[in-house]
């Protein structure tokens, strides 16, 4: 028998038992009974963009003259506490609940305003001092909040995380492509040997790819600053003052450095989560050109002896509990599993995405769920691919060995020789197993020194 004390809170279906030393009320526990599915709140990411929504709320209705001074400053201080962490065991709302995530909103609310109570010198629960919905959720609805929030959350996601992340593997691997310039090696499409490269040409390329990622990443930041607050309930901006959303993106920019701005269409803004869904799709693509890097890596550190074996990556740690000596490409294997996360977080999102009918998306908390935990999931195992993985990256001679060894440079002769005399070298060379330079000094009639020039790297 469960024996905690309770108090009494009273919302608009009636009376409603909770603990008596919980920060939330009657709402919040209607959720918790109603919502028993994950046991997975909303992220903390996403409970800090709440409580700045709020604190910036209580300051704009106070300067509106909508909200006495000294509710509004106990306010203040309870949804800052909330956005610092302070009271994070007390959003228990499951993510799968109510589609227009009301019920993380209204805990929110409750926190807010029996902390607030609480700074007054009130009682929890005594919503005649400190009222949730006519004091907290002043001027707002969860219709226009939630959507703010995501976009609030995500958006300090990939500034603070991700494209911190992205930057520094982009600049490893532009080290690297440094460090291994003068070796030469053999380039591979179709997985087949194709025509010589260097090695720094190749890390070039990774680089590239997180230059561009960064600039897409980069431009879903600036999308996500157009936000939904002030359209309240479906868009028309009932029982909110016009100066509302200004004011409270105002306070919001100070407190976090993020700045935001009201949308002009406020029935896409909340009707639609099209913004998040294309962010999802730039970090998904970041995602996708990690786990391109992440597998040449391993493919290119493969062996040691009876693989590529053309790169050396970090020894982290003991790879099999059968075969000595064994070390795998671990930190490879962890990103590009966190790259698959990331993909399966992308297709939520597009479910998500579908999920708006008429005036509300209704899958907001989904989204959120999975847009943000796609974002720090993936930052993190960028940072650690650049830092115990791509920094440690050093050439082996394996490469311009196999480069003169290979059928590649089969394709250098052909300006100089026609293809089908450059065919028949590299034929001759495979059923021989000699090097394509040996048969050319043989049979092609180039001297010494244009086979030297014709089979040297060409960039």
């Amino acid at each position: 028998m469960d024996e905690t004390p309770r108090r009494t809170e009273r919302d608009s279906m009636g009376d409603v038992e909770v603990p008596a030393d919980a920060l939330w009320g009657a709402s919040t526990a209607r959720a918790i009974d109603n919502f028993s599915v994950s046991g997975t709140p909303l992220p903390r990411r996403f409970l800090r963009a709440l409580g700045w929504l709020k604190l910036a709320a209580a300051g704009a209705n106070r300067d509106l003259g909508l909200l006495d001074p000294q509710l509004a400053a106990a306010i203040e201080q309870a949804a800052r506490e909330v956005a610092s962490g302070v009271h994070d065991g007390q959003f228990p709302v499951d993510v799968f609940q109510t589609g227009s995530g009301t019920s993380t909103n209204m805990n929110a609310n409750e926190v807010i305003a029996n902390r607030a109570a609480e700074l007054l010198g009130s009682l929890r629960g005594a919503r005649d001092v400190v009222h949730p919905n006519d004091h907290v959720n002043l001027g707002q609805s969860s219709n226009d909040v939630v959507p703010t929030a995501l976009h609030l959350a995500a958006s300090g996601a990939l500034r603070e995380v991700l494209i911190p992340a992205v930057l520094r593997l982009e600049a490893e691997l532009r080290a690297r492509s440094l460090d291994t310039w003068d070796v030469v090696k053999t380039g591979r499409t179709h997985l087949q040997d194709a025509t010589p490269i260097r090695l720094g040409q190749v890390f070039l390329g990774h680089a590239g790819q997180m230059e561009r990622a960064r600039r897409r990443l980069e431009a879903a930041v600036h999308d996500l600053a157009e936000v939904a607050l002030g359209g309240t309930a479906v868009g028309t901006g009932i029982n909110t003052h016009p100066e509302f959303a200004r004011r409270t993106l105002a306070v919001v920019a100070h407190e976090t450095g993020i700045e935001l701005r009201e949308t002009d269409n406020h029935f896409q803004a909340q009707s639609a989560i099209d913004t998040s869904l294309s962010a999802s799709a730039a970090v998904r693509g970041a995602a996708v050109a990690v786990r391109k890097i992440a597998d040449d890596v391993r493919w290119l550190a493969s062996g040691p002896r009876a693989g590529l074996g053309e790169i050396e990556i970090p020894a982290m740690q003991p790879g099999s509990s059968i075969m000595p000596g064994k070390v795998n490409p671990v930190i490879a294997e962890s990103t590009l599993q966190a790259c698959a996360h990331v993909l399966a977080a992308d297709a939520a999102m597009v479910h998500a995405a579908c999920g708006g009918n008429f005036e509300l998306n209704t899958m907001l908390p989904l989204a959120a769920h999975h847009l943000i935990g796609a974002i720090e999931i993936l930052g993190a195992a960028i940072d650690n691919f650049a830092v115990r993985c791509v920094a440690g990256i050093r050439a082996t001679s394996r490469g311009p060995e196999l480069l003169e060894r290979g059928l590649g440079l089969a394709t250098a002769l052909v300006p100089a020789i026609g293809y089908d005399r450059a065919a028949a070298i590299a034929h001759e060379a495979m059923r021989s197993g000699r090097t394509i330079r040996e048969v050319a000094r043989e049979t092609s009639g180039l001297t010494e020194e244009e086979l030297r020039r014709l089979l040297g790297v060409k960039s």
